[in-house]
């Protein structure tokens, strides 16, 4: 072999060994990158793991920390029970249209049982005006005092000043009687003692006055008349010689607060005189009495309830605030003039 020519095998041999070892050399430099990569692939997903444990631990610490939720819903807002309003009391129905139904009681009050049928039942029963109604004189026009009143009754007046404050009182009983067909119980004193019946006028008798000017008499001049006419006829001529001087001397009698009843009186006879009716009573659970007063009053004019001037927004009197003398509007009134009509009871003639 020539010198060239192992030079040029020495040479191919030589690189040959030096492709060997770098391929050698390559595979373990791979081979130690990969490792390292795969170790940070998994350090980095244990990290991750751990955070999620974390976050998952975290979680559920909350959860375990929260109040557990109700399963019962929270009322909403239309469900929500709202305060109870406190309403004054007011003695005042707007739309009652009688003392029943107009008129509450006070409070702790209950009204005072009437039998059905009597006297007692009628005036709470009977028709009032609409509320706020103005009291009305004899001749149509409006009196001039609207500021002692709270109600006004539908009961009938006769045009002329002879229906007053007595004669009112006497309107109202003899209507009841009218009524309840009891009309053989209708009749009044004059001033003078004189008894005038309705039967007898029913019956066709008149009342005459004698010569004298002082004595009174029946005579019979007309037929049986039983209308409701005839018997307004009658009541115009006892208001014009009746009053409350012969209704205190001939037909009432002293009672006491205890035994009130509904048609009972506060009744002062003398010249002026004045006379005033209970139209509707309670009492509270003492057994204290509280009632409502209704007046004609001079000149005639509708029968109405009164305020009580003590308490311009309730207009019962209470038995508590009842001392001699005892002052209305209409009139004072001492010890011994609450008094009861005997018109319920039967007349001895």
């Amino acid at each position: 072999m020539s010198k060239k020519s192992f030079t040029v095998c020495l040479l191919l041999i030589v690189a040959l060994m030096f492709s060997v070892l770098a391929d050698a050399s390559g595979r373990q430099f791979y081979q130690a990158a990969n490792q390292e990569n795969n170790s940070s692939s998994t350090e980095e997903s244990t990290s991750e793991a751990g955070e999620e444990s974390e976050e998952a631990s975290t979680e559920a610490a909350t959860e375990e920390s929260e109040p557990p939720v109700s399963s019962v819903e929270e009322p909403t807002e239309e469900e929500t029970e709202e305060p109870t309003e406190v309403i004054p009391w007011s003695w005042c129905n707007p739309n009652g249209m009688t003392t029943l139904t107009r008129f509450n009681t006070p409070e702790g009050y209950v009204r005072a049982d009437v039998e059905p049928g009597s006297f007692g039942e009628y005036v709470r029963s009977y028709p009032l005006k609409e509320h706020g109604a103005p009291i009305i004189l004899h001749d149509g026009t409006i009196w001039d005092r609207q500021d002692v009143h709270v109600a006004v009754y539908d009961l009938p007046i006769e045009y002329g000043d002879f229906q007053q404050c007595a004669d009112a009182v006497m309107r109202i009983y003899a209507e009841y009687f009218w009524s309840i067909g009891k009309t053989d119980k209708i009749a009044f004193y004059f001033t003078t003692g004189f008894l005038a019946d309705y039967a007898s006028w029913r019956d066709g008798y008149r009342i005459y006055l004698a010569d004298d000017q002082a004595t009174f008499y029946w005579k019979h001049t007309s037929g049986f008349d039983d209308s409701y006419e005839t018997f307004v006829q009658y009541l115009r001529y006892v208001f014009i010689y009746a009053s409350s001087f012969s209704m205190d001397v001939y037909e009432s009698y002293v009672v006491d607060m205890a035994d009130l009843q509904i048609g009972d009186v506060f009744l002062h006879g003398d010249n002026p005189g004045h006379v005033i009716m209970v139209a509707d009573i309670c009492y509270d659970e003492n057994g204290k009495t509280a009632f409502l007063l209704a007046d004609g009053h001079t000149p005639a004019m509708d029968f109405h309830v009164l305020k009580n001037p003590l308490h311009e927004d309730d207009p019962w009197f209470y038995e508590d605030e009842i001392v001699y003398p005892f002052e209305t509007f209409a009139h004072i009134y001492v010890e011994g003039e609450l008094q009861r009509l005997n018109y319920l009871e039967k007349f001895d003639y």
